[in-house]
């Protein structure tokens, strides 16, 4: 099993930055690839980013690209995302995840932090 713990967020001013960090605890060696998804109210979760462990190769939807970073710290086991020029639409619960190379779906889920950008 992995544990996942996400941390940051808060309240923003549209333009503004954060930073969210997804620390990583329990069979850490299994994670392939770790990943941000966001769900906003009435809206379906959907993904940000993700990252594999091994390789770095990285994905962004296109909302977010060149506005956020994805990076990982392997010796913390600890994966960031770095948003910047946030806009309201950005609103909503992030969540970290994290997922075997055999598995087809993210498989382990953190709890959740809200991210609210005022316009």
């Amino acid at each position: 099993q992995v544990q996942l713990v996400e941390s940051g967020g808060g309240l923003v001013q549209a333009g503004g930055s954060a930073r969210l960090s997804c620390a990583a605890s329990g069979r850490t060696f299994s994670i392939y690839a770790m990943g941000w998804f966001r769900q906003a109210p009435g809206n379906e979760r959907e993904i940000v980013a993700q990252v594999t462990l091994s390789g770095g190769t990285t994905y962004y939807a296109d909302s977010v690209k060149g506005r956020f970073t994805i990076s990982r710290d392997n010796a913390k086991n600890t994966v960031y995302l770095q948003m910047a020029s946030l806009k309201p639409e950005d609103t909503a619960v992030y969540y970290c995840a994290a997922r075997r190379l055999a598995a087809t779906a993210y498989e382990y889920w953190g709890q959740g932090t809200q991210v609210t950008v005022s316009s």
